[in-house]
């Protein structure tokens, strides 16, 4: 049977071998049962784990209609969000719809465009969008928080409210706004209760970073146009795929033990390598979701992610020759949705003719198995991990491939995978040095 999702650690054989992998069996077990069962550590928020085969359906058609409402009637769609409130939703647009979106007429967009804010406290980027804003009839935003208090996107959303209001007027603003907060409480929420905004919730037992199948990530997407159908079906599959007990028949949890192997003998550091500058933001979630998860107790891998061929000419060098204390994790798309041809040059200058007619995927291929071999013979462990294309279908059986991956590694490292005490650590200092200032 045809996998959609191959993972691949023979590059890492010279560091691991079978029966190392066979010890982790008993702690495999364990947190199978944890993740299961909504037991051990962090249970009260593994709601994700069934959530492709228990999303309330009556929320996603409705989610379904506000999108294409959205859709129709905006020119500009701005979400307002931090972390796992934007992440996923970004990474997900960046990976599915065209590299310039916004840049497209139109007609040929067929819907706003998209923007992002909120994700930090630059005045300069703020200012920025609004002067864009100016330039856009029809404006609506999507404001992501569970509680509604978090600095970076409730200052960020106050800038954007009080322009809406300035524009439309304060009774014209209600219909503009769509909220997604936690379901009975918080500051968010209370202001959907007397504004009247429409909103969506993000379930109590889904933490931030695990919930990008949630209406976090979905409703975003569906105003991009994307097929939302289509990533919870993949998600549905890897859900069915990738809940199977065996080391031998899951391939998420063979990544996860192999992570926690190579992590016990001091690689301590996991670079993610991709080939599509599309995928630069799902490095982005993907960071966010192992590092807020196993960063704790002063454990876990660090995640990194590096974008190839690009940064072959800037971290390079340091990967092929610098300390021994990092693996690497390829992520590679088989075919690409593009088959540009290399020309033919009169003259043949640079040399290259022999590769006219050769597509740039082939070519981008060869590149990847060439700095795997490389970085192999130099010392890095090499994982890789391919899906068929890039597709809505393939990004949610990849969102769930790495959740429940995720969730498995924080178990076996021995921490609770769906807390963040460090995050709310910073945040105290934060709102302390704010409030004497």
């Amino acid at each position: 049977m045809k996998k959609e999702i191959i993972f691949d650690y023979t590059l890492a054989k010279t560091w691991i071998n079978e029966e190392e992998l066979q010890q982790f069996v008993p702690e495999l077990k364990r947190a199978h049962l944890c993740l299961h069962n909504h037991e051990g550590p962090g249970r009260a928020y593994t709601g994700w784990v069934d959530w492709p085969d228990q999303y309330d359906r009556s929320e996603f058609i409705r989610l379904l209609e506000t999108a294409q409402q959205i859709r129709e009637n905006a020119d500009a769609f701005v979400v307002v969000g931090i972390g796992g409130s934007y992440l996923g939703a970004r990474s997900a647009i960046e990976l599915l719809c065209p590299a310039f979106l916004n840049q497209l007429p139109p007609a040929e967009r067929g819907g706003p465009e998209i923007y992002f804010a909120g994700a930090g406290i630059s005045s300069t980027y703020l200012d920025d969008l609004l002067r864009l804003l100016e330039h856009k009839q029809e404006i609506y935003l999507n404001v992501v928080s569970k509680s509604g208090t978090t600095l970076e996107s409730a200052l960020v959303f106050r800038a954007l409210l009080a322009m809406l209001e300035k524009r439309y007027g304060k009774a014209n603003v209600q219909k503009r706004i769509v909220v997604t907060t936690d379901q009975r409480q918080g500051a968010l929420r209370e202001m959907t209760i007397k504004q009247g905004f429409a909103s969506f919730s993000i379930p109590d037992h889904i933490g931030g970073r695990y919930s990008v199948l949630t209406a976090v990530g979905l409703l975003p997407l569906g105003v991009a146009g994307v097929d939302l159908q289509q990533i919870i079906d993949g998600a549905t599959k890897a859900y069915l795929l990738y809940s199977k007990e065996s080391l031998e028949d899951n391939d998420a949890y063979l990544y996860a033990v192999i992570r926690n192997a190579l992590y016990r003998k001091g690689k301590t550091m996991e670079l993610l390598a991709t080939y599509e500058p599309s995928f630069l933001q799902f490095t982005e979630w993907w960071k966010q979701l192992f590092g807020e998860s196993e960063g704790k107790e002063l454990k876990g891998l660090f995640p990194a992610g590096v974008n190839f061929t690009t940064d072959l000419h800037s971290l390079g060098q340091y990967i092929q020759e610098g300390p021994r204390s990092f693996f690497m994790t390829t992520l590679w798309v088989q075919r690409s949705r593009s088959e540009s041809k290399v020309s033919s040059m009169e003259g043949n200058a640079d040399g290259l003719d022999y590769l006219a007619g050769v597509s740039l995927h082939s070519i981008n291929e060869k590149a990847c198995r060439g700095t795997m071999l490389a970085h192999h013979d130099g010392g890095v462990p090499n994982l890789k991990i391919t899906i068929s294309e890039i597709n809505p279908y393939s990004y949610g059986m990849l969102v769930y491939f790495f959740e429940k991956a995720c969730g498995i590694s924080g178990h076996l490292l021995g921490v609770n995978p769906f807390d963040q005490p460090g995050v709310e650590a910073y945040k105290e200092k934060v709102f302390a040095l704010l409030r004497n200032r």
